[in-house]
C-alpha cells in the first residue's frame, strides 16, 4: 500500500501482516514435504499442519479434530450449506433458513440448492436497521429442517446478529446452526461454545492473513456431505492436498488478531464513530446499519443524488480507496440486496458507500477522509444537476 494512499475498505481485504508473511515464507521454504507422506519430509508437514489446526482451535475453543481448512470463506459456507443438506436430505429433512442479508456465498448456495436439487428455502427478513428476529428464525423452522444460516456480522453495514440466541433456541432441534463469521475475527469474540453453533466459517485474508485459506468448525458428530472427493484428508470432509504453508498464515494471523481485539476494537470504533459523526454533517446523507450493534469499523451510508460509481473514482482520484459494499459484488450494477432489505429505495441505495477500518489507519486520514468527502458529494451533485439540465 502506498505511504500516501488512505486505504478504508478492511471488510473487502486487510494487508498481510508481515509477521505471518514471515511464517508463510519460512514454511515453504523448509517444509517442502507432502503432509500425507509417511517419511520423514511428510511428518515434518504434518506436525506444522497439526499445529496450525491446533492454534486456530485454541481461539474458537474447539476441538482441532472439529476444524477443516478450506480455500476460503466461500467454500468454508459452500461446505457447511451443501454438506449439511445433501447429508440431511438423506433422512428426508430438505428445508433450509436462512437471512435476506446473507453474504452472496450463503444466499446463492441455498438458491442452488432450491433450483437444482429441489430443496425448500424459507428467507427471514430483517428490520430497518438490518437485524434479524431470532424469534422469527425459530418459528421459521419446521420438523423437516436440515440447515439454518445465519450469518454472525453482516460485510456491507457491519449488523451483528443474534446468532447465539437462535442457537440456543434450536439446540434440541436436528436442524444445524452455520454462522459465516468471515467479519468477526479481530473484531468479536468468536468462542464456538457461546455461540452455540454446529458450523462456523472464516477467512484469513479478513485479519491480515493470506488470501486463498479459511478454516471451518464443524462440531463433532455433525454430519456432512464433503463436496470436494478424491483423497482422505481433512478426515475425510475435504479431498485435497492441505495448503501447509497458508494453514500456518492463518493459524499465526487468528492467534494476533485475537491477542489484539480489545486494542484494534478500541481503536477501530473510535475512528469509526468520528467518521459517522463528520459524514452525518453532510446534507442528505443516512447511516446504514444500526448504531449499537455494529462492527467496530464499519460505517456504511448513502448520500441522496449521488451515484456510487461517481463517489468511488473521486475518493479513489484523492487517495482514498473505499468501496460501494461487498468486493464479491463489486462489478455490479445493482443496488446492494443488503440496503434493499432494510427498505431503502434503489435509487438512495445507489448512492451508498462503504468505509473500513483498520490497524494502519489513523486520525488523521479519517479528518482527511472527511474533508474530500465534504467537498466531493456537493461537488457530485452539482455535476449531476447541471447533466439533468442537458
Amino acid at each position: 500500500m502506498a505511504a500516501s494512499r488512505i486505504y478504508l475498505d478492511h471488510a473487502a481485504t486487510t494487508p498481510l501482516d508481515p509477521v505471518v508473511r514471515d511464517a508463510i515464507v519460512t514454511t515453504l521454504e523448509d517444509l517442502p514435504g507432502n503432509p500425507s507422506s509417511l517419511y520423514a519430509e511428510g511428518r515434518a508437514a504434518r506436525d506444522a499442519l497439526d499445529g496450525a489446526r491446533a492454534q486456530v482451535a485454541d481461539v474458537l475453543l474447539a476441538d482441532p479434530g472439529e476444524l477443516v481448512f478450506t480455500s476460503g470463506g466461500s467454500e468454508g459456507a459452500a461446505l457447511a450449506i451443501r454438506g449439511t443438506a445433501f447429508a440431511a436430505a438423506r433422512e428426508g429433512r430438505r428445508h433450509l433458513v436462512t437471512t435476506a442479508v446473507e453474504h452472496h456465498a450463503v444466499l446463492h448456495t441455498v438458491q442452488l440448492l432450491a433450483q437444482r436439487h429441489g430443496f425448500e428455502v424459507t428467507v427471514i427478513p430483517v428490520d430497518a436497521v438490518g437485524l434479524v428476529d431470532p424469534d422469527a428464525v425459530v418459528a421459521a423452522v419446521r420438523p423437516d429442517t436440515a440447515l439454518v444460516s445465519v450469518m454472525y456480522a453482516n460485510n456491507e453495514i457491519g449488523a451483528i446478529q443474534p446468532v447465539a440466541e437462535i442457537a440456543a433456541a434450536l439446540r434440541h432441534h436436528p436442524a444445524l446452526v452455520h454462522t459465516d463469521a468471515v467479519q468477526a475475527p479481530g473484531h468479536l469474540l468468536i468462542d464456538v461454545p457461546a455461540l452455540g453453533v454446529d458450523l462456523l466459517s472464516i477467512a484469513a485474508h479478513k485479519f491480515y492473513g493470506p488470501k486463498g485459506v479459511g478454516a471451518l468448525f464443524v462440531r463433532r458428530g455433525a454430519r456432512l456431505s464433503p463436496q470436494i472427493v478424491g483423497g482422505s484428508q481433512e478426515r475425510n470432509r475435504r479431498a485435497g492436498t492441505e495448503n501447509v504453508a497458508f494453514a500456518v498464515g492463518l493459524s499465526v494471523a487468528l492467534g494476533r488478531a485475537e491477542a489484539e481485539r480489545p486494542t484494534s476494537a478500541a481503536h477501530d470504533a473510535r475512528l469509526r464513530d468520528r467518521l459517522i459523526e463528520g459524514i452525518a454533517a453532510i446534507p442528505e446523507s443516512r447511516l446504514n446499519g444500526p448504531h449499537r450493534q455494529r462492527l467496530p469499523n464499519n460505517v456504511n451510508v448513502c448520500f441522496a443524488g449521488v451515484d456510487s460509481e461517481s463517489l468511488l473514482m473521486g475518493l479513489d482520484a484523492a487517495g482514498i480507496a473505499a468501496s460501494s459494499g461487498s468486493a464479491c459484488t463489486s462489478a455490479s450494477l445493482e443496488p446492494s440486496h443488503v440496503l434493499l432489505a432494510l427498505g431503502i429505495k434503489p435509487d438512495l441505495a445507489a448512492g451508498s458507500l462503504r468505509l473500513t477500518t483498520g490497524r494502519g489507519n489513523t486520525e488523521a486520514e479519517v479528518e482527511r477522509t472527511l474533508e474530500v468527502l465534504h467537498a466531493l458529494v456537493p461537488r457530485l451533485r452539482r455535476a449531476r444537476i447541471s447533466a439533468a439540465a442537458h
